[in-house]
């Protein structure tokens, strides 16, 4: 595996690298109290059941106008699939990029995770999905949840050079020198796990211009600067030294 891989090699380049008080009584007479309103709560129809078996055939084929019948029916959108998968992480996952949008306008929770700890959010932040994560963000995705590798969603992104993701990521304000279970920031990932290809320029840029500290190293001691030395990445190597 690429990740396990990058580990090993990282390891191998640190062998060589550089380095307030109650008020007071009154005689006045009190004023009546106003009744307290109790807290609104919003309360959810129960979920259509055979609405709810429909909008699970919908997603599992690919039916877009299957699944919006079902929604207005009163399908229940949280409904797990396969794998803990709910119907727009299930669709997500599939590709089916309209059929997501539908659930997410619909009020599908873009937070909720399947067996492997992947959310609408995270997973279309990782895989390059950027409609599906622009309406996560609008509908109330946690910039801070984590994958099952604790990163958030802005390191694969990195990874892969999604540079439009990188852009939406930021600005949503997700932290750019977080630390996953592999001692990787974003910029270190975009740089171990790149191809100092244009678009890892460009993330590597992003990165930084969004403040991203290129003196943080791995678990090794190795920085990002040193990775890109190492793997011949050049123009990476520039766009972090125009910081100096």
């Amino acid at each position: 595996m690429r990740r396990l891989a990058a580990i090993g090699a990282a390891v191998l380049l640190a062998g060589c690298s550089v380095e307030r008080l109650p008020p007071a009584p009154s005689s006045a007479p009190a004023a009546p109290s106003s009744p307290v309103a109790a807290p609104s709560s919003t309360v959810r129809p129960t979920p259509n059941p055979e609405a709810t078996r429909a909008l699970v055939r919908a997603v599992t084929g690919g039916d877009l106008a299957a699944t919006r019948s079902a929604i207005a029916d009163g399908a229940d959108l949280e409904v797990r699939i396969t794998r803990a998968r709910t119907a727009v992480v299930a669709a997500t996952k599939a590709g089916h990029t309209q059929i997501a949008l539908a659930l997410l306008d619909a009020g599908a929770d873009p937070n909720a995770k399947d067996d492997i700890q992947d959310s609408a959010y995270l997973y279309a932040g990782a895989e390059g999905m950027t409609e599906i994560l622009a309406s996560t963000l609008r509908h109330g995705a946690d910039v801070r949840s984590l994958n099952r590798y604790r990163g958030t969603a802005l390191i694969p992104a990195c990874e892969h050079g999604h540079v439009e993701n990188v852009k939406l990521l930021i600005a949503a304000g997700v932290d750019v020198d977080h630390v996953n279970d592999s001692g990787w920031t974003c910029l270190l990932e975009a740089v171990i796990l790149g191809n100092g290809d244009a678009n890892h320029v460009e993330t590597v840029r992003l990165v930084l211009d969004a403040g991203a500290r290129r003196d943080l190293a791995d678990r090794q001691g190795v920085t990002a600067r040193e990775h890109a030395v190492a793997r011949g990445q050049s123009a990476v190597v520039a766009e972090i030294d125009r910081r100096r």
